[in-house]
């Protein structure tokens, strides 16, 4: 993942960047939707050598998908 900055200058990811342009969803709504944990979410969108596991990846995209979201995490990754 390449690192970019939001409009605060922290660090983020391609994820993190992305789910920051969204109007409608943020990392709690996706926290909660996904059923992770708000650590692996934070890293996701944080971290650019966090890589998750498979069932991670499969856990977020079924969030986004509640979410209405229809993109896969690993388009970010």
């Amino acid at each position: 993942m390449t690192m970019l900055s939001n409009k605060l200058g922290q660090k983020r990811t391609k994820f993190g960047y992305w789910i920051d342009s969204q109007s409608d969803i943020n990392q709690s709504k996706l926290i909660n939707a996904s059923g992770m944990s708000k650590g692996t979410i934070y890293r996701l969108c944080h971290d650019s050598k966090f890589k998750p596991k498979h069932s991670t990846v499969i856990c977020i995209n079924k969030g986004l998908k509640k979410l209405k979201k229809y993109v896969k995490v690993e388009d970010f990754i």
